[in-house]
């Protein structure tokens, strides 16, 4: 059975973040977010959002499923995912679903009727959670102009550790690297530090024989860890006003 045509859309790409009748307010056009909102397979919005791993590029599900099928690598970036069974490797991101539904209007009503519609022409049950979801009562203009800026701006509960990294130096032989410019982040406590070393990597475009070690106060933290753990396990000692503090730096490999 082919699986439902979710992934490839067609959107206006005119339209706004934010509405108003008035003139003088501010709108952010919805084609600014593309680079974080769209599926780079399908060019379409992102549904079922999910990341790989190893590298933390996002798709629709089924479109890196289907990439997978002929290939391990990520379409973006060329990494390994994983030598024969990639798809051990990818995770749905919902967080990021949930705000590509806020931003884009209706697009989850419209998935939903997809959805209902491919099951139906094939003469088989929806599937109960797209039954069961009430339908959205319609939006009217007064609701859009209060509900965008928090749907674009808001984030999630869930996303909950707020970090601060500080670097504190490469060891010698280390060089050519771009300075982390962004140093408070933002992200879910179910991370770990596997994904906290993929962003200082890709932000600061390192080199992959060079070795990134993350500290959290005199504790050399392990990759598995996750940062909701290590703020639970250091305590306020971790905090500086609120921020988990980690301390990383850059060191090459031992080499035998």
């Amino acid at each position: 059975m082919s699986s439902p045509p979710l992934g490839s859309r067609s959107h206006d790409t005119s339209t706004n973040i934010s509405e108003s009748d008035s003139d003088d307010e501010s709108k952010l056009p919805l084609n600014q977010f593309y680079p974080y909102i769209r599926c780079a397979l399908c060019c379409g919005f992102l549904i079922d959002a999910t990341t790989i791993t190893e590298c933390l590029h996002t798709f629709c599900k089924s479109c890196i499923v289907k990439h997978f099928f002929y290939s391990n690598k990520c379409p973006t970036c060329s990494i390994v995912v994983h030598q024969t069974q990639p798809l051990y490797n990818i995770r749905p991101d919902r967080q990021l679903q949930d705000i590509v539904y806020k931003m884009v209007p209706f697009l989850e009503d419209l998935e939903r009727e997809q959805m209902c519609k491919f099951y139906k022409d094939r003469g088989l049950p929806v599937p109960k959670p797209v039954v069961l979801s009430p339908p959205r009562p319609p939006i009217t203009k007064r609701q859009k102009k209060d509900s965008y800026p928090q749907s674009v701006f808001t984030i999630p509960p869930e996303l909950d550790v707020s970090l601060l990294l500080e670097f504190v130096g490469a060891e010698e032989g280390i060089s050519n690297f771009k300075p982390l410019e962004r140093r408070y982040v933002r992200v879910s406590g179910e991370a770990t530090v596997r994904h906290v070393e993929l962003f200082i990597r890709r932000k600061m475009e390192l080199s992959p024989t060079c070795q990134v070690d993350v500290v959290c106060g005199d504790h050399l933290l392990d990759h598995y860890q996750s940062l909701k753990d290590i703020q639970n396990s250091m305590g306020e000692d971790a905090l500086q006003d609120g921020l988990l503090v980690l301390h990383f730096g850059l060191v090459l490999p031992n080499l035998p």
